[in-house]
């Protein structure tokens, strides 16, 4: 078990020493990994573009964060590899009751490669970063790319801070986390998991948020925190990983379609392709990257025997009972059926939707933001707030990626693609809900 680090001692060192914000290939959030290895079988030479993007825009990002340090985080992510352990753990270890689920070719592939070159310039306030490559290399800079700007981000924040004042700034933090944790742990028959890489504090936060959770929530299988997302996490804290697939596949594989007919089929091609390698609690839909309802009208009957599905924009109370209805029109039982609840999620909307399907549905829960970067309050003009930053799949083959979601805030896109998408996928008036992380 590693020890504890005293986390305002290591901020409040920062400012002498830099200190590598990603230091592992597996500080990534699982489910990159096991899309890397579905894109490294099915796509390998896609050649696909990244580019990170601030939803936002108030924060001023490239006034804040400087741009040598930003470099010298990112050089240090493409020098890193695989070590031996890790390897190892990745190679021998049983992730969703499967031993060897990463398949040997894609485990010599992973052990040595490199991320790609990346480009960054300023503009209007606001770094673009953007990476370029075959997908399998590329798509693996989502993760490191947002880790480390958002903990840049906090440095730039808290660094004229003193000893003191850092310890306190942790205290109210850790003392906000550990409420909602109690909270949280009346609720008797809770699943939940961490999922928080993308947008934390720092790394040393999303760590000292995992162990709380056990501790608060007591581990699976006897406890009631399942995992983190976190590989790097799960690997020295003895947890499970925790990850499917996110809408990176339907947007990179819609990108490609020639026709709109084509274009309708893409988002079941890529779930016919995730049938055929993984089975049981791998098999959860995400539903809304072209709509959550016309996906599920257009679904072929043998998507309603997976296991269950992720809600990840809009109402998540009013998808759900979307999903329950899809299941019992097609002859499943959704008391059978497992609903991850991953949007926006803080305590109380938590327990909101867990007392509203316990019992009619498997509810669990995947926690983020508000999890690993709730420091709301803390700082002069809510400095420390979280944003809403992603990384994102925007070219594929030169031809733009299309994201609409449930939830029209959440829509990418260039406007005569997103009408076409619109059209293709049947999707009407939508509500638009602030996107706040």
């Amino acid at each position: 078990m590693m020890p504890n680090v005293d986390i305002a001692a290591r901020v409040y060192n920062h400012r002498w020493k830099i200190d590598p914000i990603v230091r592992s290939l597996l500080d990534t959030d699982f489910y990159k990994l096991l899309m890397c290895q579905s894109v490294f079988r099915n796509k390998p030479d896609t050649n696909v573009t990244f580019q990170l993007i601030n939803r936002t825009t108030s924060v001023r990002l490239a006034d804040m964060v400087d741009e040598g340090e930003l470099r010298e985080q990112l050089d240090q992510v493409r020098a890193l590899r695989l070590t031996r352990g890790e390897s190892t753990w990745l190679r021998g270890n049983t992730f969703y009751g499967k031993r060897q689920m990463f398949r040997p070719d894609f485990m010599e592939w992973l052990e040595n490669v490199q991320l790609p070159e990346y480009e960054l310039t300023k503009r209007d306030g606001q770094y673009e970063l953007r990476f370029e490559g075959k997908w399998p290399e590329v798509m693996l800079w989502e993760i490191p790319a947002l880790a480390i700007i958002m903990e840049l981000r906090s440095r730039a924040v808290t660094k004229d801070m003193g000893r003191f004042e850092l310890q306190v700034l942790y205290a109210r933090a850790m003392t906000r986390v550990w409420e909602k944790i109690t909270e949280l742990d009346k609720l008797p028959e809770l699943r939940i998991a961490d999922f928080g890489t993308r947008r934390r504090h720092s790394y040393l936060w999303q760590d000292w948020c995992v162990q709380a959770m056990g501790e608060g929530l007591g581990n699976a299988p006897g406890g009631k925190f399942i995992g983190t997302s976190n590989c790097l996490i799960a690997m020295r804290r003895d947890l499970e990983a925790i990850g499917t697939n996110a809408h990176e596949l339907p947007m990179v594989f819609a990108a490609l379609a020639e026709t709109d007919e084509e274009l309708q089929q893409a988002p079941y091609r890529v779930l016919a392709d995730w049938h055929e390698e993984h089975d049981g609690n791998l098999r959860i839909i995400l539903p809304d990257t072209y709509g959550t309802k016309g996906f599920l009208d257009g679904a072929p009957d043998w998507l309603a025997g997976w296991t269950g599905i992720r809600v990840d924009s809009g109402d998540p109370a009013e998808n759900a009972e979307v999903a329950i209805q899809w299941w019992k029109d097609r002859g499943e039982d959704p008391t059978q059926k497992l609903v991850i609840f991953s949007d926006g999620l803080d305590e109380e909307k938590i327990e909101e939707l867990y007392n509203q399907f316990d019992g009619r549905v498997k509810v669990s829960f995947g926690w983020g933001t508000l999890l690993t970067n709730d420091f709301r309050g803390f700082v002069e003009g809510d400095g420390l707030d979280p944003l809403s930053l992603v990384c994102k799949a925007v070219e594929a083959e030169d031809r733009p990626t299309v994201k609409l979601s449930d939830n029209p805030a959440k829509a990418m896109g260039p406007a005569d693609e997103i009408a076409r998408y619109k059209r293709v996928f049947g999707v009407g008036a939508q509500e638009r809900v602030e996107v706040f992380v």
